[in-house]
Parts: C-alpha cells; sequence; structure tokens
C-alpha cells in the first residue's frame, strides 16, 4: 500500500488546516515524513523547493495541487517555476476547470479535478441567529451580509487585491444598501481595503479581525447573505462552508460556483444573481476523501 507525505505550508492559512484533518483521518496511508513516503503529496505546492534541494522528491511518485492561478499574476518568473516542479510531478490535483485548462497549456502530466472536502465538524449550527447577533452585539432587524476574506495586497495594506474582487464587493454593497437596510460583518485580516470604502460609503459594519474559526462558524450564523465576488479563486471555500451552514449565496462565475450553485445564483453582474444555498452534500466527511485515497492509492 502506499504511504504518502503532506506537504503543509506553515503558514497557519487553510492549507495547513487541510493538512492536519487529512493526517489525522487518514493515519492508515500517511506519514510524517517524505523520507518514509513513496508517494509525496504537495498540497503546498508553492512550498516544494525545500523538498526538491534535501532530494526527497527522487523516485516518488508526486502529487501537486494548484489552487488557483491568477492569470494577471502569471509572471515569467512564475512559469519558469512551474516548469522546474513539473518534472517531479507525476499528476496534478486541481479544484476546478479553470484550473485545469490554465496549466495544461505548460504541461502534458495528467490533471486531475477533486473537489475539496467540507468538513461538518468544524462548521457546524450551534446557536439561533438572533441569539448570536445579540452575543456579538449585532443589530437584531437589519439584512446582514457577510465577507470573511482578505482584500487588501499585504505590501502597503491600501491597495485592493484584485482577484478577490473587494471593489466588486463595495460596488455591490453600494447597490444593496439603496434597497435594503444593511449591515456588513468583516472578518479576517487586511481588510483596510473594504473598511475605507465602506466608511466612505457610510455604510456600518462590524470587523473581527483573524477571529478562531469557531467564531467564524458563528459569525456565518448570523449573515443573511454572503456574496462572493472575486474574479479568480480555487474554491473560494466561503461556498462550501456556506453550504454546510445553510447560508444564501450570490456568487460571480469563479472557482467551484458552478459546482455547488444553481444558475440563477451565479451572474458576473453580482447585483442580478438570485441567492441560494450551496449545494455541498456530497463533499462531506469521510465520504469526501475517497477520491484522493483512490488517487494516491492508483499511483
Amino acid at each position: 500500500m502506499n504511504k504518502v507525505y503532506v506537504l503543509p505550508p506553515g503558514e497557519d492559512w487553510i492549507v495547513d488546516r487541510f493538512v492536519k484533518e487529512w493526517n489525522e483521518d487518514n493515519t492508515d496511508i500517511s506519514v510524517s515524513h517524505p523520507q518514509r513516503a513513496n508517494v509525496i503529496w504537495l498540497l503546498a505546492d508553492w512550498s516544494w523547493i525545500h523538498l526538491a534541494k534535501n532530494g526527497w522528491l527522487e523516485n516518488k511518485k508526486v502529487i501537486t495541487t494548484i489552487h488557483h492561478i491568477v492569470p494577471e499574476k502569471w509572471t515569467l518568473q512564475a512559469q519558469q517555476e512551474f516548469i522546474a516542479r513539473d518534472q517531479y510531478t507525476t499528476v496534478y490535483h486541481v479544484y476546478n476547470k479553470q484550473t485545469a485548462d490554465f496549466i495544461g497549456k505548460f504541461t502534458n502530466k495528467k490533471i486531475v479535478e477533486i473537489n475539496y472536502w467540507a468538513n461538518q465538524k468544524i462548521w457546524k449550527k450551534t446557536e439561533e441567529k438572533l441569539e448570536l447577533r445579540k452575543k456579538f452585539n449585532l443589530p437584531l432587524d437589519k439584512y446582514i451580509i457577510g465577507s470573511f476574506q482578505r482584500d487588501t495586497e499585504g505590501h502597503d495594506l491600501i491597495s485592493p487585491k484584485l482577484e478577490k474582487g473587494p471593489d466588486l464587493l463595495v460596488d455591490y454593497l453600494e447597490i444593496l444598501s439603496k434597497s435594503k437596510d444593511i449591515h456588513v460583518v468583516l472578518a479576517g485580516w487586511r481588510r483596510q481595503y473594504v473598511i475605507s470604502r465602506l466608511e466612505r460609503a457610510k455604510i456600518q459594519f462590524s470587523y473581527f479581525e483573524r477571529p478562531h474559526h469557531n467564531i467564524v462558524n458563528e459569525l456565518y450564523q448570523v449573515i443573511d447573505l454572503y456574496p462572493v465576488t472575486a474574479r479568480c479563486e480555487g474554491g473560494p471555500q466561503s461556498l462550501i462552508e456556506c453550504g454546510i451552514l445553510k447560508v444564501p449565496v450570490v456568487s460571480r462565475d469563479i472557482g467551484i460556483a458552478r459546482q455547488v450553485l444553481p444558475a440563477t445564483a451565479i451572474n458576473n453582474k453580482i447585483d442580478e444573481a438570485i441567492p441560494s444555498i450551496p449545494d455541498v452534500e456530497n463533499w462531506y466527511l469521510p465520504l469526501a476523501y475517497q477520491k484522493y485515497r483512490d488517487l494516491i492509492l492508483s499511483l
């Protein structure tokens, strides 16, 4: 039986959580060091170089996960790194067809599309909406919109991270505020761009900076709508989390949107989309691990 080592980024990011969940739930085929594995899963594909320098990718089967590609940031350097890593890669894993189509222009290796898993052990109903609004000192009678991802570039904490669509988010909120009495709940770090625009637009908001996922789980349950306005995504994870917690979503046509939402909820003119709850029931654990296990064991 193949044994797999899954590479974490060590960045206190969502991929570290993925690695932890995988290792805890798949102990029969997972090992804690690359030397003990015959399959290396580069789940943090950007962190691959130290494994190569130590010779730990030699004579191994290598699964390289590409979470997403931002075409505008696909520089010559990024392409050269992809080509350098490609020589070690046995098979690519992606989450959506857009990513598969993009990287297919730069490799002849097999590309497998496998969806994210939805961890219902983390994302789960707790208290009633009104009780949670009281807990977080949020208005009880307003239409609450949620946004829980970073939106500002780290190099200056001013410029919008355009692939995440923060400009489109606030454009949408400004339109929505004309027909509904809204309040915005922001969570996560680097929210400076959205905050500055909400302040200029005089739209009320509450901000929770880098909350634990237990708090985020509760914040999902206070909101009435989660808009996904990104220009480029692998997921986003918010679509999965909203699906588990039954939060209505409107989304641009990006990432996994077509996999989990009806066409009526997807529109690049986000104000024309009709809110709907993502369908992720078949992605729950442990069922969702099986396609990954099948891939690993087939190599």
